[in-house]
Order: C-alpha cells, then structure tokens, then sequence
C-alpha cells in the first residue's frame, strides 16, 4: 500500500515560516520524483515545488526564494521549508510521488497552511 501523509501545517501570520513533511511508505523512495502542490478554494490546483531522484529541483516563479524543497532518502521523507509566507500561500499543500517512466502517481490528503495578514 502505498501511503503519503502530510505534516506541518497550520495558521501563521504573514511573513512567518512553517515546514511541510510528506512521510512516504510503499514505494521506493530513491526512485521516486517529489513535489508539493497547492489548491486555494476556487482555485485550480498548482505545482509548488518539485524534487527529482537525483535531488535536482525546480519551482513556480511565485515560492522561488522563499521556499525550499529537500528530501531525505534515509527516512523517506520529503520537505518543504516555507519563508516569508504570505496570505496569497494560503492553501492545502499536497505531496506527490511520481515516476512517469513507470506510470505511477500518489497523492496525500493534504494539510492545511493558512497565513493571516
């Protein structure tokens, strides 16, 4: 079974900071490319940050400097440190797991960051 469970959110005030941890089990960590996506209410959802298997990154132009995405092979675990939030960061953040090559993609259930002006 493959399983992806979020962490670390919560309610912070505008510029504050908050870190976001996916611990992954059932699939082979190593292997598998990583990232964080968000959805506002009414809003489509969007890519936050990815992190490939050989820990490269990229991110949307909107978090770049202020977000970072690392993940930990030992523990099969991803993060994302977030800066200098903002109220427009609000959102559920959702880790994915993917692997085009093999066609596989998991989801969490999200966790909930609510930045206050």
């Amino acid at each position: 079974q493959v399983q992806l469970v979020e962490s670390g959110g919560g309610l912070v005030q505008a510029g504050g900071s908050l870190r976001l941890s996916c611990a992954t089990s059932g699939i082979i960590f190593s292997d598998a490319h990583m990232g964080w996506y968000r959805q506002a209410p009414g809003k489509q959802r969007e890519l936050v940050a990815r992190i490939f298997r050989d820990s490269s990154t990229n991110y949307a132009d909107s978090v770049k400097g202020r977000f970072t995405i690392s993940r930990d092979n030992a523990k099969n675990t991803v993060y994302l440190q977030m800066n200098s939030l903002k109220p427009e960061d609000t959102a559920v953040y959702y880790c994915n797991a993917f692997r085009p090559v093999y066609d596989y993609n998991y989801w969490g259930q999200g966790t909930q960051v609510t930045v206050s002006a």
